[in-house]
């Protein structure tokens, strides 16, 4: 997971937390702000229908507000997951981001300093620097996230009049340490931030899943994907995958990944009916996912190293995405290794690790591919 990737989460969170003045009249209204939050767990649980409800209810009390389009680009990204996918959504999606630069402007003035429409920035260059990412624009998303800075460690500083913003401070200080180390190419657009601290980041994190409102589904996202990528805890990981997966049962990206994580845990036949009694949608996104849960399932479980190859193999001919199921084929070749070692053949498994490691990203992944070729 990379941190401008995700940028738009924490910062779309981040605008409906700390504490705002005259300006901010729709945050200090419960009923809206119901519908605000009914609105984001509407998407999350993939209730597009209710949302688009949601948001234009809000609509009707709050014309012209920033918040309606920022909304509507939230429900669109999740919607047509992943949008970039989606050429003619993609452009009405940035459309929709510059109609939010533009209320703000108008609804708070330009430049406003108000909190909130600050805010509203954060989120709307968050998404900008989002899609310059998915085009390898990383220079451009860099120079858009440089814009929010100010803003972000702001709320460093206000970790303890609002919990949410342990959300946001964690995240910073644990993806600054790790994402510009993995694209070097960012680092002159970013040299006078401040350094992150991932220890740090982590705590951070955790507290925000435990005692935050409005970030806490987020920040349990966050924490399973960190403590299974670059932390190598699959078993703290699984207690957020579980969380979430009974928390929003509608939405495949956390099913997909509560199943990856029960894999990792050994604990097959809970992946296995899961997967069985509720299959990953067959749109480009999961293709990839079901194959290698298959195959593994196939190679740990049932001891099927036939079968788990054909598994792997396919889960290798599907197309992956970098943001979701980039790891999908580096676990795909790592599992094609493990058996043609048991199969006597351990060239074709070192040519199988040699594959993996120029994708994989996962400590135990990497990890175990380097110990072989050795």
């Amino acid at each position: 997971m990379k941190i401008l990737k995700y940028f738009p989460y924490y910062v779309l969170i981040f605008m409906f937390s700390g504490h705002y003045t005259a300006k901010g009249q729709l945050l200090r209204d419960k009923l809206a702000m119901k519908e605000v939050q009914d609105g984001i767990t509407s998407i999350y649980n993939f209730d597009f229908t209710k949302a688009s409800q949601n948001i234009r209810l809000i609509s009707d009390q709050y014309p012209g507000h920033p918040v309606i389009p920022l909304l509507q680009s939230f429900k669109m990204y999740w919607q047509y997951l992943p949008i970039q996918d989606h050429p003619a959504e993609l452009q009405t999606y940035l459309k929709t981001l510059q109609e939010c630069l533009s209320a703000i402007d108008k609804y708070f003035g330009p430049n406003s300093q108000e909190p909130e429409a600050v805010f509203y920035t954060i989120a709307a260059r968050g998404y900008i620097a989002m899609c310059y990412n998915y085009q390898n624009e990383l220079l451009k998303a860099a120079l858009e996230a440089k814009k929010a800075y100010n803003a972000l460690t702001k709320g460093q500083s206000l970790i303890q009049q609002n919990p949410e913003f342990y959300f946001t401070s964690g995240l910073y200080n644990y993806y600054f340490e790790v994402y510009p180390n993995k694209k070097p190419i960012i680092k002159p657009a970013i040299w006078f931030f401040k350094k992150g601290n991932k220890a740090l980041g982590i705590d951070q994190l955790t507290k925000a899943s435990q005692i935050a409102v409005i970030s806490k589904a987020e920040a349990k996202f966050y924490l399973a994907h960190i403590l299974l990528e670059y932390e190598n805890k699959p078993d703290r990981a699984l207690q957020f995958t579980k969380l979430l997966n009974n928390s929003y049962p509608a939405n495949p990206v956390y099913r997909m990944v509560h199943i990856e994580t029960l894999l990792h845990n050994n604990q097959f036949a809970e992946a296995e009916k899961l997967l069985q009694s509720y299959p990953l949608p067959q749109r480009p996104l999961y293709r990839s996912a079901t194959p290698l849960f298959q195959g593994y399932l196939a190679e740990k479980q049932h001891k099927k190293l036939e079968q788990a190859e054909i598994l792997y193999k396919k889960a290798l001919s599907l197309p992956i995405n970098d943001q979701y199921t980039g790891e999908y084929h580096a676990l795909a070749y790592a599992g094609l290794a493990r058996i043609a070692h048991q199969q006597g053949n351990p060239n074709s498994a070192k040519d199988y690790y040699k594959k993996c490691l120029r994708t994989a990203e996962y400590k135990l992944t990497v990890q175990e591919a380097n110990a072989y070729l050795k």
